[in-house]
């Protein structure tokens, strides 16, 4: 890999980002293409996952794509869909290297996307910035490749680590941007869960409210498992705009389940475990509705059982520079930050800072 590369590449995964949370299923691609070091063509995966990233940027190209190099963060599709195959469209629009930075693991690619563009006499390479890529492709590769979503664990605490005060005239722990970076990672998911002592406590709208990303705001999760979600709370009367799901036991009251399903709410039936909901179980469901990232809010209960059962991918933690005291509710029972990220496997990718609060983002590992 020569520095060209490592640049160019660098360019299309800027690009992939900008499709992270609004690809629908599909995943979040990057493109761009170069003839003698100058950009002829760009693009990335449009909202809801069409046209592709490579469609875009060879439309911009146009007869400037012959001879030119094409940097994809994804393999190109090589399987006719509601699209055609974007190795095709390189094949026919003259591409004579394609530089790829991950394999797709879909059985209808894997390889197969290199292995025609070669065919071709394409000259190809790939692994190029893989690591960065995947980041990006996080959920979609956790979906394909482990049948569940990428899942990001958001919590606001206080310098003592505590999640909530119960001051009623304290409603918010950390400050307004910081607030409105979490609505930023509401957009960047395509799910959001909480538990129903949310619902309950607090009401919430779970909305992105950012301007100009309303309609970036994700399915509604509620963890509840014994199906006590109130027919007229936000969530629900709400439903018929932005989608509603609630995991809830598989032997709920069916007159129950019957009137939030009128409303307009997904119900879906999950294993328990130790009376509560089985999140794995869950985060199945959920990548069987074509769920690639989700993200958790809401409680110590919650946060507790992904912990407990290993399921976070990427932890957010925004802290405040004041502490609660012995009045607030802990964020981690009988443990700490520092022993929760060593014990998952996590290590600390940046820290910064929020107006007056602090940003902590903790990728996990990956083993081997």
């Amino acid at each position: 890999m020569d520095n060209d590369d490592s640049r160019f590449m660098g360019l299309a995964i800027e690009l992939s980002r900008r499709g992270v949370g609004a690809t629908g299923q599909n995943p979040p691609v990057g493109c761009v293409i170069i003839k003698d070091k100058i950009i002829v063509g760009r693009g990335f995966t449009a909202s809801g996952g069409r046209p592709h990233a490579e469609t875009i940027a060879l439309a911009q190209a146009g007869v400037l794509a012959q001879g030119a190099t094409a940097y994809v963060t994804l393999e190109p599709c090589c399987h006719h869909g509601k699209t055609g195959p974007c190795s095709e469209a390189l094949i026919k629009a003259g591409i004579s290297r394609v530089v790829c930075a991950v394999l797709d693991p879909d059985d209808r690619v894997s390889g197969k996307g290199m292995e025609q563009l070669r065919s071709h006499d394409i000259e190809v390479e790939t692994g190029v910035c893989a690591a960065d890529a995947g980041e990006v492709l996080a959920g979609y590769l956790s979906r394909k490749t482990l049948g569940k979503p990428a899942v990001l664990l958001k919590l606001a605490i206080s310098k003592d680590e505590k999640l909530a005060t119960n001051d009623p005239d304290k409603r918010w722990i950390t400050g307004e941007l910081a607030r409105d970076r979490g609505h930023l990672m509401r957009a960047q998911s395509d799910a959001i869960v909480v538990g129903i002592g949310t619902v309950l406590e607090d009401d919430p709208d779970l909305t992105c409210r950012l301007k100009g990303l309303e309609h970036l705001s994700p399915i509604r999760v509620i963890v509840d498992t014994n199906l006590k979600t109130p027919v007229d709370c936000r969530l629900v009367e709400s439903a018929q705009t932005v989608p509603v799901m609630i995991a809830c036991s598989q032997n709920v009251e069916i007159e129950q389940s019957m009137r939030l399903f009128e409303k307009g709410v997904e119900i879906i039936p999950c294993r328990t475990k130790a009376g509560r909901i089985d999140l794995s179980d869950l985060l199945v469901r959920l990548a069987d509705h074509g769920i690639n990232r989700v993200m958790f809010e809401g409680g110590a209960q919650i946060a507790e059982a992904l912990i407990e059962d290993d399921l976070i991918d990427e932890l957010a933690i925004f802290k405040a520079p004041h502490k609660i005291g012995k009045n607030g509710t802990p964020a981690f029972t009988g443990t700490t930050l520092h022993e929760i990220v060593k014990r998952l496997s996590l290590r600390k990718k940046t820290q910064i800072k929020v107006g007056c609060d602090d940003l902590s983002l903790y990728h996990r590992l990956i083993k081997g």
